[in-house]
C-alpha cells in the first residue's frame, strides 16, 4: 500500500471518528432534553390531576347546593300549588252554589207559573 493511500484512509477514519464524537455529544444532549421533557410532562400531569380533583370537588359542592336549593323551591312550589288548588276549590264551590241557587229560582219560578200566580207572561213558546 502506498503512503498516500494509507494517509487518506487515516484522515477518513479521523473524520469519521470526529463525526461519531459529535453525534455522540448531540445524542447525549437530546437524551438529557428528553429526560427533562419527561420530568416536565410528569409535573404538568400531576398539576392537571390536582386541578381536575379540585374541579370535581367544586362540582360536587355545587351539586349539593343545587339539590338543597331545588328541594326548597320544590317545597315552595308545592305550597303555592296547594294554595292555588284550595282557591280553585273555593271558587268552584261558590259557582256550584250559585248554579244550585239559580236552578232553584228557575224551578220555583216554573212552579209559581204553573200555579198561575205570576204577574208576567210565560216565556214558553208554542211548539
Amino acid at each position: 500500500m502506498s503512503a498516500q493511500t494509507l494517509s487518506r484512509r487515516v484522515d477518513s477514519l479521523e473524520q469519521r471518528m470526529d463525526l461519531q464524537e459529535q453525534l455522540s455529544d448531540r445524542l447525549d444532549g437530546i437524551e438529557s432534553q428528553l429526560l427533562r421533557l419527561g420530568d416536565e410532562v410528569r409535573a404538568e400531569f400531576s398539576a392537571v390531576r390536582a386541578e381536575v380533583s379540585a374541579v370535581r370537588a367544586e362540582v360536587s359542592t355545587v351539586r349539593m347546593e343545587f339539590r338543597g336549593e331545588s328541594m326548597g323551591i320544590r317545597g315552595e312550589l308545592r305550597e303555592e300549588i296547594r294554595a292555588g288548588d284550595e282557591e280553585t276549590r273555593r271558587q268552584m264551590r261558590m259557582l256550584h252554589e250559585d248554579v244550585i241557587a239559580r236552578l232553584t229560582l228557575i224551578r220555583d219560578g216554573r212552579l209559581h207559573e204553573r200555579s198561575g200566580a205570576t204577574d208576567r207572561p210565560s216565556r214558553r213558546t208554542k211548539r
